[in-house]
């Protein structure tokens, strides 16, 4: 079954005024969007276009409840959820660092939290259900910019002593301002220690050696900002231009500092990064697709005025520093490539097919082909497809979504363009 879905756009503040419209040939509503949501996530349901198909429900939720078997197959009725959401998200400013937790450390903190009493809409709730969130991000702008996972601390002692250098040629040198990280960042757990400094320190410790460390960083990028700009050759200069993002975005927020022992990453289009269970990330700029298992559980560590919970946040971050974690599809056929992540709750199909793509047997208009194993969404971001499956089809053009039932079974996509169809692996149910 083939049911249209549609849904406005979050209003987030950091979101883009006008990328989102321009993606998808609509109309920009004049402020801020930043996630367009395609799912049944309870916040933020799709509506449903032709509510007479699906019993009356208007939304996807709504219809997942009534009739979990005819919405999400035997496999996932038991559970009456679906287990993912797909996001267009444009990030325009930076969004907080953050991070997610394991299907373990979740489903603990939403039982701990529940029997203390906490109401599920407090800010200082850290659990507001029992799944995990991992997710992945595929890049549609030319570049989507982020930050993603812990660097070495070799790497981070690098950085500092190009501050150091830049702190040498300021007319007022404060060479002090950094040995309150340098000094932790010695030892098995110099990345922990210094990002429990930082936040605990920085965000109303008595000390205000993180408040003068964040000063002077800002200072001492805005410093190279100034000898780039001279011609002379500055170490990191795409980390110190980060640095200034922020500082303008989150002044004062020891954020600032702690992305500098994270990686900073600039991915082109097509290039994906899988988000796992402890990783420390914010987007910081760009327009991509985001797949996530369906959940509300952030840990927020920085660049938020929001809640921070430091002891709970330490537990659950990897600080294992590791090689940035891009994920490269299985290619099936040509112009088709599946992203499958190391979850049981969702992969992203990317259905790309030139206008002048090779032609389909006998109609001699291009085809490709998608098996489903469990319930899907999908997005057409340009061109237009005939999709037709086991019961039914339909006609899907820029900018329309539908969800798609797993009876459909093996999908056909005719005509031109490009579709993104997040759906569930082999595994989901199990």
């Amino acid at each position: 079954m083939f049911v249209g879905i549609s849904n406005t756009p979050r209003d987030y503040a950091w979101g883009s005024p006008t990328a989102i419209a321009d993606l998808l040939g609509r109309q920009a509503s004049g402020g801020p969007e930043a996630e367009l949501w395609l799912g049944a996530h309870p916040g933020w349901p799709s509506q449903i276009t032709r509510p007479e198909l699906t019993g009356g429900a208007a939304n996807l939720a709504e219809w997942i409840r009534a009739n979990p078997a005819a919405s999400l197959g035997a496999e996932l009725a038991p559970t009456a959820r679906l287990p993912f959401l797909m996001k267009i998200l444009a990030a325009h400013s930076p969004l907080s660092l953050q991070a997610h937790p394991s299907p373990e450390r979740a489903a603990a903190g939403y039982a701990l939290e529940n029997a203390a009493g906490i109401p599920l809409t407090a800010v200082d709730r850290n659990y507001r259900d029992p799944f995990h969130k991992p997710e992945i991000i595929f890049a549609l702008s030319d570049t989507f910019e982020a930050l993603c996972g812990f660097r070495d601390p070799r790497q981070v002692r690098s950085i500092l002593a190009e501050l150091r250098a830049l702190d040498a040629t300021m007319d007022d040198p404060q060479p002090a301002a950094l040995l309150g990280l340098e000094n932790r960042l010695v030892g098995d757990d110099a990345l922990h220690d210094a990002v429990d400094w930082l936040l605990r320190d920085g965000r109303g410790g008595d000390s205000g050696e993180v408040s003068w460390l964040v000063e002077r960083v800002v200072a001492l990028a805005e410093r190279a900002a100034f000898l780039i700009d001279g011609g002379a050759q500055v170490s990191f200069a795409a980390e110190l231009a980060t640095v200034r993002s922020l500082a303008s975005a989150y002044p004062g927020d020891p954020g600032i500092v702690i992305s500098l022992l994270t990686n900073l990453v600039s991915l082109k289009r097509g290039e994906v990064l899988f988000l796992p269970a402890g990783n420390i990330h914010a987007y910081l700029t760009g327009l991509g697709v985001e797949v996530m298992a369906s959940s509300d559980n952030v840990l927020r560590g920085g660049l938020s005025p929001k809640h921070i919970d430091v002891d709970e946040l330490l537990e659950l971050l990897d600080f294992t520093p590791l090689p940035v974690p891009y994920l490269a599809p299985e290619r099936h056929a040509d112009g088709v490539a599946v992203y499958r992540p190391d979850v049981p709750d969702f992969e992203l199909a990317h259905i790309e097919v030139p206008a002048d793509g090779a032609a389909g047997a006998a109609a001699g208009v291009p085809m490709r082909q998608v098996t489903l194993t469990g319930p899907a969404i999908a997005i057409c971001t340009a061109g237009r497809f005939l999709v037709a499956g086991a019961t039914s089809s339909l006609t899907l053009a820029r900018g329309e979504s539908v969800y798609i039932t797993p009876d459909e079974g093996t999908l056909t996509f005719a005509g031109s363009g490009e579709v993104f169809l997040a759906t569930t692996p082999d595994s989901a149910g199990a």
